[in-house]
């Protein structure tokens, strides 16, 4: 069973300088044939640390069940260690040929691989011959493993960001916990009351470094409508009003309400951290954020609910979301790639089973009832399915997350050269967090120019 890690741009940052041994990774695509199996290699099981060993306990379960139902293949497991797409290693095993015959990859990984020549064209074996439940899968999961119509892998754990919010500081504020704004004029009005609490509270909270202010820039920046690069995707496409208001509304929210506090230039963890104290009354994010704030960073389960994405004056029109995918290395015989479809479909695309075994997920004392992964179309049987296997083996509180599940936001997928882009625009999110003078325009015009010049590079 795979709890799955969405790997957010700032655990980026957090873990490049990590030197995870190759070792572990065959130079070569295993046997077609091995003692009368079809032999597949796939990475990114859980750490024997993972929940005390659980986690990798449920994994070694889950393929010993698999290949029972399948006598025909064999399923061989490779660790890359914590992090399963650390960048460097990642490209390293990519350039090598190194990787798994069935490989995990994040949602923007599809150019670089692809680049490297790495991933076999699995476009004719997905169907729902082959995963049954093909058709129900989100658009914005299938999307990270496609170029020109042609897949290289499937998507498996999909997510979406919304507005996280502190249970606790609303009601302190005199706010309903279980009515989160859902526009950015009250995200900065009920800011502004959760502000007043004082003794280092802030009601909004936001990232502008380390890729992180770029990513929720754009973030931010869907929900207005607009979108960081051209529909071609060779020009920026932000510098306009959508992409004033993310701005103008930061720095009123920094500057004019002293709703942010004055501890700026964020990452990952610095915002995680503070939430965790309970400092934080909202910020931007995806479900799986309240995990890592309760599981990394000391806070509470009951403590954090979390609505849709907030949108300008009204409901958002799209949200940023990806997720995970599994890709296939190039040089894999058709039985090959049937088994690694085999495996992905019976692992991580079956309501109850494998990711979605709420029953063993609970046993083993692992939350459940965040609304993650999001791989389901919304009003498909698979999606209710999944919902009500979720709602029978909760144990948590399900109506702190009903104002997100019951609002779902169009998902939009990050932008081409994504990393490139959010290091462009850390700029204007730092600027507009800490210069109370900061000329928006201009910051907006010199990113659009560096952004133009790294997409006009791109192959």
């Amino acid at each position: 069973m795979l709890i799955p890690q969405f790997r957010t741009v700032t655990a980026l940052a957090m873990v490049a300088a990590l030197g995870l041994s190759l070792s572990a990774c065959s130079d070569k695509s295993s046997s077609d044939s091995a003692n009368g199996k079809t032999t597949i290699t796939v990475d990114c099981p859980p750490q024997k640390t993972d929940n005390g060993g659980k986690s990798l306990a449920a994994w070694n379960n889950d393929v010993a069940a698999f290949q029972k139902q399948h006598p025909d293949i064999e399923i061989k497991t490779i660790s890359v260690g914590s992090q399963c797409d650390n960048p460097p290693d990642f490209t390293a095993r990519l350039q090598g040929g190194t990787q798994a015959d069935v490989f995990y990859g994040y949602m923007t990984d599809l150019n670089q691989v692809l680049d490297a020549d790495a991933a076999a064209d699995i476009t004719s074996y997905l169907n729902s011959s082959n995963i049954p439940l093909w058709d129900s899968l989100a658009p914005s999961v299938k999307a990270p493993a496609s170029d020109n119509g042609k897949y290289y892998g499937i998507g498996y754990a999909g997510y979406a960001m919304g507005l996280v919010i502190n249970k606790k500081l609303f009601a302190q504020a005199g706010l309903d916990p279980t009515k989160p704004p859902t526009t950015w004029q009250d995200v900065a009005t009920d800011a502004k009351k959760i502000a007043a609490l004082g003794n280092g509270v802030v009601g909004y909270e936001e990232y502008s470094a380390g890729n992180t202010g770029g990513w929720h820039f754009t973030a931010e920046l869907y929900s207005r409508g607009g979108s960081a690069v051209s529909s071609d995707g060779k020009k920026a496409a932000f510098n306009n009003a959508a992409g004033k208001a993310v701005l103008q509304s930061l720095h009123d929210m920094r500057f004019t309400d002293n709703s942010m506090g004055t501890k700026q230039l964020l990452t990952w963890p610095d915002l995680l951290t503070d939430a965790g104290a309970g400092k934080v009354g909202m910020y931007v994010g995806a479900p799986d954020t309240i995990k890592a704030i309760v599981t990394q960073f000391k806070g509470q389960y009951s403590d954090w609910a979390i609505g849709p994405m907030p949108g300008d004056n009204g409901a958002a029109k799209a949200t940023l979301g990806g997720g995970s995918v599994y890709f296939f290395k190039k040089g894999l015989t058709p039985a090959q790639i049937k088994a690694g479809i085999a495996w992905v479909n019976y692992e991580d695309l079956t309501p109850g089973q494998g990711q979605f075994n709420y029953v063993e997920q609970k046993s083993e004392g692992v939350p459940v009832g965040l609304p993650e992964p999001q791989n389901w179309i919304p009003g498909s049987d698979a999606l209710k399915k999944d919902n009500d296997l979720k709602k029978a083996n909760t144990n948590l509180n399900l109506d702190d997350y009903t104002p997100y599940v019951n609002n779902p936001v169009n998902v939009k997928v990050e932008p081409p050269q994504a990393q490139a882009i959010y290091a462009v625009l850390d700029a204007a999110m730092s600027a507009v967090l800490t210069q109370p003078d900061a000329d928006i325009s201009a910051l907006l015009s010199t990113a659009e120019t560096k952004v133009n010049t790294l997409l006009s590079q791109q192959s």
